[in-house]
């Protein structure tokens, strides 16, 4: 007896990826999600410094999503990263999925995980914005100009039409002027403008992406006009005070981002500054004795599933802040598999 697996590249997965509605896969997740139907494990992370000094780390995510009635999908995603990759010309993170079988739990497909992994940011931001976002928006700012600013932008184009300037910002010029060049390339709808600052390029536009690697905040509420929508895919742009003066605040899953300290909405939660939903604790500091404490609204899964309102920038800002879910990318890598089915692309890899 052999048995084997079907592989596909970077190349094949974004082949698929053209036959698959990467918002609709997500949608679907995030609503099962909101039903309790899905299963997320405790992540795995392994941290380590290497020999030029960067920050490493491998992070393993398992998940599945279990419809009541309907076909279970289950996988796991290695993505690894070192801060001293884009130096050597290198994407920060990569690494590989694997989608597991029903019966007999065997890997049947493993594939690249690093592009599909910045895709599937990209569509949570893009069911985001267009559950939570401005009813009315043309433009768009961009704080870090890497890959998965490249990732967003590029789905960007075939979600909102009605988008027509991107203003950028990364610390690195060139990094911002490279991407402002792939957008004339590959997405002439967009007119790009790259900011002089970060402050300038946050009160550019009602809609801001922020998709820098940075562990420390520079975003204050003050730079955030009435109305601005935050998709906060970053650990740690924005600083507290923009959390706890928030109009509305949205995550994926409110256990996950609580238990991350690394993150900002993780500390507050923690450091009870910002309240989970349903819970209401008052504090006494320098805002007066017995103030309320912000909440957290819900998660994005519960707005799609009707079972939360949606809130919508007005008086204030709305920030969207998930943690990342094994559950998309096995969500988004089954389609993708089944994509590869019906074209007959991949390579079949002998595992014995």
């Amino acid at each position: 007896m052999t048995e084997d697996l079907l592989f596909l590249d970077r190349a094949a997965v974004m082949a698929c990826a053209a036959d698959v509605d990467l918002c609709e896969a997500t949608a679907w997740a995030l609503g099962h999600h909101a039903e309790g139907a899905t299963r997320m494990p405790a992540e795995g992370y392994l941290p380590w410094t290497n020999d030029a000094g960067g920050q490493c780390r491998s992070l393993a995510m398992l998940g599945a999503v279990e419809p009541p009635g309907g076909t279970p999908v289950r996988g796991v995603k290695i993505i690894n990263a070192a801060t001293t990759n884009p130096a050597l010309g290198a994407e920060r993170a990569g690494g590989v999925s694997l989608l597991f079988d029903q019966h007999t739990a065997r890997p049947v497909l493993m594939a690249e995980a690093g592009w599909l992994s910045a895709a599937r940011t990209a569509a949570y931001t893009m069911v985001s914005l267009r559950h939570l976002g401005p009813r009315e928006w043309d433009a768009l700012s961009v704080i870090g100009c890497g890959t998965l600013a490249r990732a967003h932008l590029e789905l960007l184009g075939t979600q909102f039409p009605q988008a027509k300037s991107v203003h950028l910002y990364d610390t690195d010029p060139e990094r911002a002027a490279d991407l402002a060049k792939w957008l004339g390339q590959h997405c002439p709808q967009l007119h790009p403008q790259i900011a002089p600052s970060a402050r300038a390029a946050v009160g550019a536009a009602r809609v801001v992406v922020t998709t820098t690697t940075v562990d420390t905040g520079f975003v204050p509420a003050a730079w955030l006009e009435p109305g601005t929508f935050v998709a906060h895919v970053s650990l740690s742009d924005l600083l507290p005070d923009a959390f706890v003066t928030a109009e509305a605040i949205y995550v994926d899953d409110v256990d996950l981002v609580a238990e991350n300290p690394r993150r900002t909405l993780g500390a507050l939660l923690r450091d009870g500054l910002v309240a989970a939903p349903g819970v209401t604790p008052r504090r006494g500091d320098a805002m007066g004795e017995g103030a309320a404490v912000p909440e957290v609204n819900g998660t994005l899964g519960q707005v799609i599933a009707g079972r939360i309102e949606a809130v919508r920038p007005h008086r204030g800002h709305v920030i969207s802040n998930p943690f990342g879910m094994a559950i998309l990318d096995v969500a988004l890598l089954e389609a993708v598999h089944q994509a590869a089915l019906r074209r007959g692309t991949g390579q079949r890899l002998c595992l014995y």
